[in-house]
C-alpha cells in the first residue's frame, strides 16, 4: 500500500499533463469562439473530471485525509486535503459528468459569440458600455441596456439545466445542492458566509440609501424627469455593479490617450514586479468571436500565465488591467518549488490582491506618481477621488448581495421564478425598480452563473482581504505605489506560500491578524 505521499505524487502526475491541456484549450475557446476550439475545450474538461473521477484515487484520498495526524508532513497533508477537495466533487456517473461539462463550454461559446443589437445594428460591450456611460439620449440608453440582456434569453433554459444537472451530481454525493458543495470544497462554511453578508447588508444599507438618493436626484435632473421615473437604463452599468460617473471622479479623459499596458507594467515595475512576460502572452484587445470580459489565467503552473481583456482606453479598463495583472503577477510569483497542487491559491485571496490592485486607478498617489495627472489637478479632485472609492465600494458591497443570495436560490430551486426573484433581489439589495411590465431572464446575462459558479462570495472576501491588506502595507511600508518594501512582503507573504496554507491562516499570518471587515468598514465609513 501506498504512503500518502507516494499517493499525492502519483496523483499530481497523473493530473498535470490534463490540466495543462484543458487550460489551453479553454484559452483557446476565449480568445477565438469557434466550433473546433469549443469542442476540444469539452474533450479536454472530460478528460479531467473523467481523472478526477476515479473512485480508487478518492477513497484513498480520504483514507490518507483520515490518517494524517501529527507525525505527516504538512505539506503531503495539505496537498491531500487539497485533492480531496477537487476528487469529491466528481464521483458522480460520467453521463452526469460530461453533461455539465459540455453544457457549460456551449454557454459559454454562446457569451462569446452573441452580440446585443441596438436598431438592428450589432453592439459588443464595449459599445454598451459607452452608450450607457456617455448618451444623455435616453431611448438610445434604453436600447443598449435591453441589447445586454438578450444573452441572457439565448442561454436561460440552458443554465437551468445546469442548476439541475450540478444538483443532481451533488445530491448524488450527499450534499443538499451544488451551492453547499462549492462552498464545502473550497474551504468556505456557508453560515460563516451568510452571518458575514448579513453583516455587510446591515453596516451598508442605510449610507448606501443616502447616497444612492443624492444619485438619483442628479440622474432625475440630467435627464429632465421625476426621480421615481428613473429606470436600470439610467445607469451606467447594465447591472448597477459599479458606480456611475455622476457619482465618481469621472477619469476617463485621463486614460483617453493614455497607453494602458505602460501603466500597468509601470504599476508593477514601481514595487520590485516584473508583469512583463505576462503582458507578452496576453490577449487585451476586443475583435470579433472574443470573449468579451476579462480574466487570468495560469495555464501550466510553471510561469505560462496569460490574461484576457478587451480594452479600450477609459477608467473601467485601468481598473481592470490593474486588476487582472493583480491575478497575474500572483500566479507567477508562487513559488515554483513548491509542489504542482499547492503552485496555485484560493480564489478569496487572489481576488483580495487583484482589487488591491484595481483600487490604485483611483488612488490620488498613483494618479500622481504613476500616470503623471497634475498634482494640482489631483489636489483639486482629492474629495471626489474619496468620494468615488466609497461609492464604488458600497455599489459594489451591494450587488455581491444579490448575486450571492440569486445563487443560492438558483440551486435550491432551479425550476423556480427567477425572472421575478432576480428583480425583488435587485430592487431589495440595490434600489433599482424593475421596468414596468419587464418579464424576462435578465438575470441569465450574468456570465458568471454559467462559468465561475458559486464565486461571487469571493468577491465580497476578496474587498475585505484587499482592505486588510492595503492597512497592513499603509502601517508598516506608507503605502504601496512605487514601495519596492511592499512589493517584497506581498510576494513573502502572499504570493509565494501558493495554496501551502488555508486562506484564513495565509490571512492571518500576512496581516498579523484573523480576517475581519473592520478594515473595509472603515473604509466605507
Amino acid at each position: 500500500m501506498s504512503t500518502a505521499s507516494e499517493l499525492v505524487e502519483r496523483l499530481e502526475r497523473e493530473l498535470r499533463p490534463l490540466v495543462t491541456a484543458a487550460e489551453s484549450a479553454w484559452w483557446d475557446a476565449a480568445v477565438d469562439a469557434s466550433p473546433e476550439h469549443e469542442a476540444r475545450r469539452t474533450e479536454t474538461a472530460i478528460a479531467v473530471s473523467d481523472a478526477l473521477a476515479d473512485p480508487a484515487a478518492f477513497a484513498a484520498l480520504r483514507a490518507a485525509r483520515a490518517d494524517t495526524g501529527d507525525g505527516t508532513d504538512p505539506s503531503v497533508a495539505r496537498r491531500v486535503a487539497v485533492l480531496h477537495d477537487w476528487y469529491a466533487p466528481n464521483q458522480v456517473p460520467a453521463e452526469l459528468r460530461r453533461a455539465v461539462v459540455e453544457l457549460q463550454a456551449a454557454v459559454e461559446s454562446e457569451f462569446a459569440q452573441h452580440r446585443g443589437e441596438i436598431a438592428g445594428r450589432p453592439v459588443d460591450d464595449n459599445e454598451i458600455a459607452r452608450i450607457l456611460r456617455t448618451s444623455d439620449d435616453v431611448e438610445e440608453r434604453r436600447g443598449a441596456w435591453e441589447a445586454s440582456k438578450t444573452v441572457g434569453v439565448a442561454v436561460a433554459d440552458r443554465l437551468r439545466e445546469l442548476a439541475r444537472r450540478r444538483n443532481a451530481a451533488a445530491q448524488e454525493l450527499g450534499w443538499r445542492d451544488h451551492f453547499a458543495l462549492a462552498l464545502d470544497t473550497n474551504e468556505l462554511d456557508e453560515d460563516r458566509l451568510f452571518a458575514t453578508l448579513d453583516a455587510v447588508d446591515a453596516a451598508t444599507a442605510e449610507p448606501f440609501r443616502a447616497w444612492k438618493a443624492a444619485l438619483d436626484a442628479r440622474l432625475a435632473e440630467r435627464f429632465g424627469i421625476e426621480v421615481t421615473e428613473i429606470a436600470p437604463w439610467h445607469y451606467d452599468d447594465p447591472f448597477f455593479q459599479a458606480a456611475p460617473v455622476p457619482a465618481a471622479a469621472d477619469l476617463d479623459a485621463v486614460f483617453a490617450d493614455r497607453d494602458l499596458e505602460a501603466l500597468t507594467l509601470r504599476t508593477y515595475e514601481g514595487i520590485g514586479l516584473d508583469v512583463a512576460p505576462v503582458l507578452t502572452r496576453s490577449d487585451l484587445y476586443p475583435r470579433a468571436a472574443k470573449n468579451q470580459h476579462a480574466f487570468c489565467t495560469d495555464i501550466d503552473r510553471e510561469g505560462d500565465v496569460r490574461v484576457l481583456c478587451n480594452v479600450t482606453a477609459n477608467e473601467r479598463w485601468m481598473e481592470t488591467m490593474l486588476h487582472e495583472f493583480g491575478h497575474g503577477t500572483y500566479f507567477a510569483e508562487v513559488d515554483r518549488d513548491l509542489p504542482w497542487t499547492l503552485r496555485t491559491m484560493h480564489a478569496l485571496a487572489t481576488e483580495g490582491v487583484a482589487m488591491l490592485f484595481g483600487r490604485l486607478a483611483r488612488d490620488p498617489e498613483w494618479l500622481r506618481v504613476v500616470a503623471g495627472v497634475d498634482p494640482d489637478e489631483v489636489d483639486r479632485r482629492a474629495t471626489a477621488l474619496d468620494d468615488a472609492r466609497r461609492a464604488q465600494l458600497l455599489v459594489f458591497a451591494r450587488w455581491v448581495l444579490v448575486m450571492t443570495n440569486f445563487e443560492r436560490g438558483l440551486y435550491a430551486d432551479p425550476d423556480g421564478d427567477h425572472d421575478a426573484r432576480w428583480w425583488e433581489l435587485v430592487e431589495r439589495y440595490q434600489l433599482v425598480r424593475r421596468p414596468a411590465g419587464r418579464r424576462a431572464p435578465d438575470w441569465a446575462a450574468k456570465i458568471h452563473l454559467a462559468v465561475a459558479p458559486v464565486y461571487y462570495q469571493n468577491y465580497l472576501y476578496g474587498e475585505m482581504v484587499a482592505s486588510q491588506l492595503e492597512a497592513t502595507l499603509r502601517r508598516d511600508h506608507g503605502g504601496i505605489v512605487d514601495r519596492p518594501a511592499a512589493g517584497r512582503a506581498l510576494v513573502e507573504h502572499v504570493f509565494r506560500p501558493g495554496a501551502a496554507r488555508r486562506w484564513d491562516t495565509l490571512v492571518t499570518e500576512a496581516t498579523g491578524e484573523p480576517l475581519t471587515p473592520a478594515h473595509l468598514a472603515a473604509q466605507l465609513a
